[in-house]
């Protein structure tokens, strides 16, 4: 019995003392720059005039209602079916060019609700540093109205553990029209969205 718990307490010193496996300094600015990379990709394949169709002008009224009969009427998300997965295989593909598990996002400015912006499209993996589980819109952080303001992308890395690179979507026109974030763990956590 002794030989035993002097080998679990062996066990339980090493992985105290070593601690949760970390990516390196250079894996992390590896990992960041193929992220800036999938990021610049997609800044010109993501056409800004379809994703400006996704969300309906049905549920774009509802976004902010508050109906007394429907007091989940800010819920009612409703999407043109076309646009939506056509952007939405767009962003899966783009997420496919990084080595190793990523989601490109796409983000949209809400009009008519200056600093409020929605996430129109998660991607398979459900990451994202400014995304809540839950929410139909948020508030826009200052890096997302860097990038709708300049037209240039952003890294940031202010969540301990994520990288999220921010590029802008242009319409035909050459217009900023929303933002797509390409976004990783340094740590994958697989069961993060398990609800």
């Amino acid at each position: 019995m002794k030989i035993l718990y002097l080998i679990v307490l062996n066990v339980s010193f090493t992985f105290a003392t070593v601690g949760i496996p970390k990516l390196s300094p250079e894996a992390s600015v590896a990992m960041q720059k193929e992220l800036e990379d999938v990021a610049r990709v997609g800044s010109v394949m993501v056409d800004g005039d379809v994703c400006q169709k996704i969300v309906t002008e049905q549920a774009k009224g509802f976004l902010f209602a508050t109906d007394p009969r429907d007091r989940f009427a800010g819920d009612n998300y409703d999407v043109d079916d076309v646009a939506f997965n056509t952007v939405k295989k767009t962003l899966t593909r783009l997420s496919h060019l990084a080595s190793f598990p990523a989601d490109v996002n796409l983000w949209m400015p809400i009009e008519g609700h200056p600093g409020k912006i929605q996430l129109v499209i998660r991607n398979r993996n459900e990451m994202s540093q400014f995304w809540n589980w839950g929410e139909l819109y948020g508030d826009m952080v200052p890096q997302m109205e860097t990038v709708l303001k300049t037209g240039q992308r952003v890294t940031v890395t202010s969540k301990p553990g994520w990288i999220s690179v921010l590029a802008p979507v242009h319409d035909s026109l050459g217009d900023v029209v929303g933002l797509i974030e390409v976004v990783s763990q340094v740590k994958v956590d697989a069961h993060e969205n398990v609800k």
